[in-house]
């Protein structure tokens, strides 16, 4: 690499794909609701961190494209983490939809 090239910047990448590796460790050997949530949260603060404007290793596409893939899978995540024992907000939400 010559002088005048610009490093590669890695950006919060690493403390991304840290959280990632700790909520799936977490569905596996603790609890699959807890994993899923932590994994979803860890998503959208990658989505928060890309809408903030870092951009390294988590800029895939525009920034626009990249900030709403992330949100609403980290949501979907969220949502079915806590569905998943929970008859009572399945129930809830099974209503709304049906309207």
């Amino acid at each position: 690499m010559s002088q005048g090239t610009e490093r590669e910047s890695w950006g919060p990448y690493p403390l991304i794909l840290v959280g990632a590796v700790v909520g799936v460790l977490v569905t596996f050997f603790v609890n699959p609701r807890w994993g899923g949530f932590a994994l979803g949260a860890v998503i959208m603060i990658a989505a928060a961190l890309r809408f903030a404007g870092y951009d390294g290793q988590l800029s895939v596409r525009s920034r626009k494209s990249d900030v709403i893939t992330l949100s609403v899978f980290g949501f979907v995540l969220v949502l079915t983490s806590l569905l998943l024992y929970n008859n009572e907000l399945k129930a809830l939400i099974l209503s709304l939809l049906a309207r």
